[in-house]
């Protein structure tokens, strides 16, 4: 069998790495719960599959998100013991979480908004460094994605894949490198300006070759090659060209876009 190739064991960490209540919060309105009543065994579970799910992509996980992980499952264990009282009423363990969730939430649409304000207003002098759809008379704002909703895609991508690899494929996983898959993004997107997140994995749909595909996103969004962007919430995912978009490493006689 052929050595795995270096870039798989490649750590990537964002500079804008979320909190654990910002993936708390997004598992609780992905799944439309009612975040005075969370479901404490399958939000857990949801989230041990994510911190998992991002240490086999080898992403650095900060400690907060594993001090989370176990105040959880300390949270879930309670949840199946008799509850004490206070003054005739039962104490749920699950109200301080709950509390700091709807803060963090509160907090979280305040900067959404002043954020959006901001856009609108840079949006009066140009228009350039958005992304928008131009439908009739209207402008409509498509919100970045988070590394969670990139997970969370990714996740579904991998599980529609067969057991095995089909034997059409013939990989020399030797020649699957990070650079390699990065050049073969930017290519795309060189010729399309935009495509569908799912698109950059049907060349070569083979596990091991996606997940170096998938590290490569990260590092083009990281240096601003591409964007990410959702037109409606929960959406299939789109990626742009970004304004650094580095052409200059296509081989001679790659097809470039020009604008």
């Amino acid at each position: 069998m052929a050595d795995r190739p270096e870039s798989a064991h490649l750590s990537v960490k964002l500079p804008v790495f979320e909190g654990p209540l910002d993936l708390l919060l997004y598992l609780v309105e992905k799944n439309e719960l009612d975040i005075y009543d969370i479901p404490i065994a399958k939000i857990t579970h949801q989230y041990l599959e994510h911190l998992q799910f991002m240490e086999e992509l080898n992403l650095e996980i900060a400690g907060e998100f594993i001090l989370m992980a176990a105040s959880l499952i300390r949270l879930k264990a309670q949840m199946l013991l008799p509850r004490p009282e206070i003054e005739g009423e039962a104490v749920d363990p699950r109200t301080e979480l709950v509390e700091a969730l709807l803060e963090y939430q509160k907090y979280k649409r305040s900067a959404e908004f002043l954020g959006k304000r901001e856009e609108e207003e840079r949006q009066l002098a140009t228009r350039q460094d958005f992304s928008f759809v131009e439908r009739r008379d209207k402008v409509i704002l498509e919100r970045s994605v988070n590394l969670f909703d990139l997970v969370a895609a990714f996740q579904n991508i991998l599980g529609r894949l067969p057991a095995e690899a089909p034997a059409t494929y013939e990989i020399d996983y030797t020649q699957i490198s990070l650079e390699e898959r990065a050049k073969i993004i930017r290519r795309l997107l060189a010729q399309k300006q935009e495509v569908e997140f799912e698109e950059l994995f049907v060349d070569l749909p083979v596990r091991l070759v996606m997940v170096v595909t998938f590290l490569a996103v990260l590092e083009l969004a990281k240096r601003q090659e591409i964007y990410i962007l959702q037109p409606s919430p929960f959406g299939a995912l789109l990626v742009r060209a970004g304004s650094q978009l580095n052409t200059a490493s296509l081989e001679e006689g790659d097809e470039v876009a020009v604008e």
